[in-house]
């Protein structure tokens, strides 16, 4: 029987250089020995640049760090499950940890530390979830909306009898209120229900739209706040609806206006994203549309709500803009997603980019 082969290290080096997840090894005083490629990537800055950093250094995370630390001297290896690393000031990202004790005899004392980004199988959940949330959402709303308008309908009619029997002009203007309330509750119902007709679709340029929408919000813009683009030219037409778009840029331009409370800066900006997941639906390419404003931020508790109808954060707001623009964008094939923070709200639009927009090549 022939004997097994052993591997040389060089082809073991050719190995953890091309795996897909991050391996680090730190010596016993947590000074970083080795990264592979991949980790590289993860933090933006070479190997040499990272080679002898301290652990703290890198995950800029005490209690991480001192964990690491715990089991290289315990001989325990531990895993950290969805752990959130801030590899410099503006990237966190978030990986399953599982960090290993070497104790070879004779040799130094090491701890090898491998790292599985899942920012995109948690994005992905999350767009998900999102998408079933806003499709029940909008089914219960339907519901409602429709045992609404009977009795509603039901009401108006009456006053309108009534009315009719009436002989004083004041006891006329009680039914007068009546059927006025009437209207205004049937007018507020039809929005809930959102749109009631398919998408009219037709070949356009995205950055049409956004200028339609900038040009028409600036006519009544405080002299505070400023509409600045950042535009990717290579980005091809795309297949939807005009007016449906227009509406949903609408919306959200407007939202970021009213956040500013009249001080800041708005940003239009569009990307091209490659082999990109909407949902559980993966495309080639997908356009990226960001309205991105400088204002305080939403507010935490509010943040997984805003696109449900009703929930709002502005005075006087009836909370139906977000979810009419995300029930549009939805029926489109794509979502709407939100990040925020004091300084830097984002929406960013997701829409693909059909067979029917020709391929592209940019």
């Amino acid at each position: 029987m022939e004997a097994p082969r052993i591997i040389s290290p060089e082809v073991m080096k050719l190995i953890v250089e091309n795996l897909n997840s991050v391996v680090m090894l730190f010596d016993d005083a947590m000074h970083l020995l080795y990264i592979n490629p991949v980790g590289e990537m993860l933090f933006g800055v070479s190997a040499p640049h990272l080679i002898g950093r301290e652990a703290h250094e890198l995950f800029n995370r005490a209690k991480l760090v001192q964990a690491l630390g715990e089991a290289l001297d315990s001989a325990h290896p531990f895993t950290e499950r969805e752990c959130e690393i801030e590899v410099n000031i503006e990237k966190v990202v978030n990986v399953d940890l599982t960090a290993i004790p070497l104790l070879e005899a004779e040799q130094p004392r090491a701890l090898l530390v491998e790292m599985n980004p899942i920012d995109r199988q948690l994005r992905i959940a999350r767009e998900e979830n999102l998408l079933a949330l806003n499709q029940a959402t909008r089914s219960l709303v339907r519901n409602m909306a429709h045992e609404i308008k009977n009795p509603l309908g039901g009401i108006r009619g009456t006053a309108q009898l009534l009315e009719r029997e009436l002989v004083g002009e004041e006891l006329k203007e009680f039914t007068g209120i009546i059927i006025s309330e009437a209207d205004r509750l049937q007018k507020l119902v039809d929005r809930m229900l959102g749109p009631n007709t398919l998408p009219h679709k037709e070949m356009l340029n995205i950055h049409e739209v956004l200028e339609r929408v900038k040009q028409v919000v600036e006519m009544n813009l405080a002299e505070g706040i400023s509409i600045g683009r950042d535009y990717d030219i290579s980005l091809p037409e795309l297949y939807a609806d005009k007016d449906q778009l227009i509406q949903s840029f609408m919306n959200l331009v407007r939202n970021a206006v009213q956040a500013l409370n009249g001080d800041g800066m708005i940003t239009l900006c569009t990307r091209v994203l490659r082999q990109y997941t909407i949902g559980h639906v993966r495309h080639r390419h997908v356009a990226a549309i960001q309205i991105i404003d400088n204002g305080p931020g939403i507010p935490e508790s509010l943040q997984e709500k805003i696109f449900f109808p009703m929930v709002t954060g502005h005075t006087g707001g009836t909370g139906l803009g977000l979810s009419i623009s995300q029930s549009l964008i939805n029926q489109h094939g794509g979502l709407i997603e939100c990040s925020s923070q004091p300084g830097r709200t984002v929406f960013s639009v997701l829409l693909p980019i059909s067979e029917e927009n020709g391929d592209f090549h940019g």
